[in-house]
């Protein structure tokens, strides 16, 4: 009797020790967002979910935790890398102390259809797989441009005196024009706007109005820079725990993602038109000083990439420039 108790008990904790499952091969995962739920930025991330949840049943299913409330945004590439999460969407700005390669994908002239062509997203793997135990599964934002936004006017690019919110994506670039910066996660920006502690701020063309900013915004500067990256990571270790079958899934539904990129075209002039109705005024230089802002934010860009990892940062520059 005794012996038969101790067997079910051990069979009664093996099962509660297994993973939630609604059939014998069935997982489920762990899925977070560095951005806020429905807005710009998770949308691709939130259709992804959907798409895996339907056609998983039986194989994988992803249990969504949300956004910033359940893990701050600059927390989420550790939480990958250690796996409190199992897949996340988070922008390599993001997870810069963890691996500073990661802020050169702000710097991609061709699209990800191409860098999977000709093994950029090859050897982006291999970086991340060894420096943030993560496996790099898909670009989900791509095509979108950052601009400056402000609410006091400049006729050069020379940002003297003016502070402004950052993320490593263009802390060097706004610093070599001559702003103070501040980096702050994005659900405090609109406070420090409000509140003056800013005078304006980085940020793709799409996406402020799902914060709100644009109450608080008067001017923004073209054109565009950089190129606004968002990506999908797997904790590596669940990756190679992952049966084919569930693997193919999450890479089928990841090429899908990637082909909705061509899609936020219509996002960025629908934006762009929102922006003016708002009352945001544009910017724009002269020809001489527009190409030397342009040619000051990517070569910046590439100096701080390349000075953080020599070994990796001229041939990601290869990789993800623009022939």
């Amino acid at each position: 009797m005794a012996s038969n108790k101790i067997a079910l008990g051990i069979a009664l904790a093996t099962l509660i020790a297994l993973p939630v499952t609604a059939g014998a091969q069935e997982l489920t995962i762990k899925a977070v967002s560095a951005f806020p739920e429905g807005t710009f930025n998770s949308k691709n991330f939130e259709s992804f979910i959907q798409r895996i949840n339907a056609a998983g049943k039986g194989v994988l299913q992803i249990n969504y935790i949300g956004g910033p409330k359940a893990i701050p945004s600059f927390e989420v590439g550790n939480a990958v890398r250690t796996g409190v999460v199992e897949i996340a969407n988070v922008t390599g700005a993001f997870y810069t102390t963890i691996m500073p390669e990661a802020d050169a994908l702000k710097l991609a002239q061709i699209p990800v259809a191409e860098q999977r062509k000709n093994g950029a997203i090859e050897y982006i793997n291999s970086i991340w797989n060894a420096k943030a135990n993560a496996y790099y599964l898909a670009r989900v934002v791509d095509g979108t441009p950052f601009h400056i936004y402000l609410n006091k006017p400049i006729d050069k690019p020379d940002l003297k005196g003016l502070k402004l919110r950052v993320t490593p994506v263009y802390r060097d670039f706004f610093q070599a024009l001559g702003a103070t910066v501040v980096q702050t996660a994005p659900g405090e920006v609109y406070a420090a706007l409000e509140r003056g502690v800013v005078d304006g701020y980085g940020w793709p063309i799409t996406g402020i109005f799902d914060l709100g900013w644009h109450e608080k915004t008067k001017f923004r500067v073209d054109p565009g820079f950089y190129n606004a990256e968002v990506s999908i990571l797997v904790n590596l270790d669940a990756w190679k725990k992952m049966t084919d079958a569930q693997r193919a899934l999450l890479q089928k539904e990841a090429l899908t993602a990637e082909a909705m990129n061509a899609d936020y075209a219509r996002d960025i002039a629908e934006d762009t038109r929102k922006q003016a109705a708002a009352g945001i005024k544009t910017i724009a230089f002269d020809a001489a000083n527009t190409k030397k802002y342009l040619d000051t934010a990517y070569a910046t860009g590439w100096k701080g990439v390349i000075d953080k990892s020599p070994e990796h940062g001229p041939k990601l520059r290869q990789l993800i420039s623009k022939k």
